[in-house]
């Protein structure tokens, strides 16, 4: 996904709490000192590629057999959509949904105190187009969970016919605020707690967005395995990166070309039929697609061999680099989500 480059130090929430943690600065914005250019993780998950560059990592299938599972493969998939973010502009919903995207997700939040300054926007018009949304939350790893949380809440309406909300989870390398070495027990132990949190308030299961190098130290082979997944390989389909792990979305290209928005975005594809969708999407919103009609174009995907690259999701160019930096004060929260639950 598109956001701002946020890096990760190694912090415990209960301090930050106990400090009074209001603000970016009092909650851990100094450097690990074990922390390299490159995102680092410490991890009881094994890697089988041996490399020591965590933009390498292993694959699930003989490498002689990688020419079998290009990204392409997308086009095999009867249902997609695309993620934005302020980074699109603005979006023409109505020309996005004639264009054949049956799903949209949003991005709305990052770390405890920012809003992506186009989320009410594309929020409300999306819906009046017809688009089926959701709306996301980047995760900042220098900020207490509950606040990460508290933050979505006060700016996500709990709409019934919305998508399950989702939690993205990368690492960040570029951020001058936030060094924290991710420690496998310790990020699962903390997207927990805003899992549980948003699953609370929006009473939907929710979604977690992983990168390659995220899931393969963090969340392989099952970790939070009970929550839906929603994973991103723009050069390969999933099975290389993510072996078996059952998926929902997958986003396979960051520089796809969709009517109604200026530049590139984000598209996915949903796993399974037209049918499945249909059901899928009833369960959760209470929507019902509408039939695909007979003439509909199938879905293609035109890369070429030498566009099948795999980049970094948290790479960004020019003006979207950068430190995360506090922008005003943190929206008020809901009432019953601004603090974590009495464990009692």
């Amino acid at each position: 996904m598109r956001s701002l480059n946020i890096s990760v130090l190694r912090f415990s929430a209960l301090a930050c709490v106990a400090a009074g943690a209001a603000s970016l600065a009092a909650c851990g914005s100094t450097y690990d000192p074990s922390y390299a250019k490159r995102p680092r993780f410490s991890t009881s998950a094994p890697l089988v590629n041996a490399k020591k560059d965590p933009s390498f990592l292993a694959y699930a299938v003989p490498e002689s057999d990688l020419h079998l599972f290009p990204a392409t493969r997308s086009a095999e998939f009867a249902v997609h959509g695309i993620d934005v973010s302020k980074y699109q502009g603005d979006i023409d919903w109505e020309q996005v949904k004639d264009s054949g995207v049956a799903f949209a997700y949003i991005k709305a939040t990052e770390g405890g105190d920012r809003a992506d300054s186009k989320f009410q926007y594309n929020w409300a018009a999306s819906k009046a187009a017809g688009v089926a949304r959701g709306a996301y939350h980047f995760v900042y790893w220098c900020r207490p969970p509950h606040e990460e949380i508290a933050n979505f809440a006060s700016v996500v309406p709990n709409e019934p016919d919305a998508l399950p909300p989702v939690l993205d989870v990368e690492p960040t390398p570029e951020s001058k605020s936030c060094k924290r070495t991710l420690y496998r027990d310790e990020a699962i132990r903390d997207m927990r707690i805003m899992l549980e949190a948003m699953e609370r308030h929006y009473g939907k299961k929710p979604v977690i967005y992983s990168s390659v190098d995220f899931y393969q130290a963090i969340l392989q082979p099952d970790a939070l395995s009970e929550y839906p997944i929603w994973v991103r390989s723009t050069k390969y389909h999933p099975k290389v990166r993510y072996g078996d792990r059952k998926w929902t979305f997958w986003q396979y290209r960051s520089d796809g070309r969709v009517p109604g928005i200026v530049g590139a975005v984000d598209q996915n594809a949903f796993n399974g039929s037209h049918e499945q969708w249909r059901s899928w999407l009833a369960s959760t919103t209470g929507l019902r697609a509408a039939p695909v009609a007979a003439a509909a174009p199938k879905h293609l995907d035109d890369r070429t061999d030498n566009k099948l690259i795999e980049d970094d999701p948290a790479m960004l160019n020019g003006a979207e680099k950068g430190a995360y930096e506090k922008d005003g004060a943190a929206p008020t929260p809901p009432a019953g989500i601004g603090a974590p639950p009495d464990k009692g």
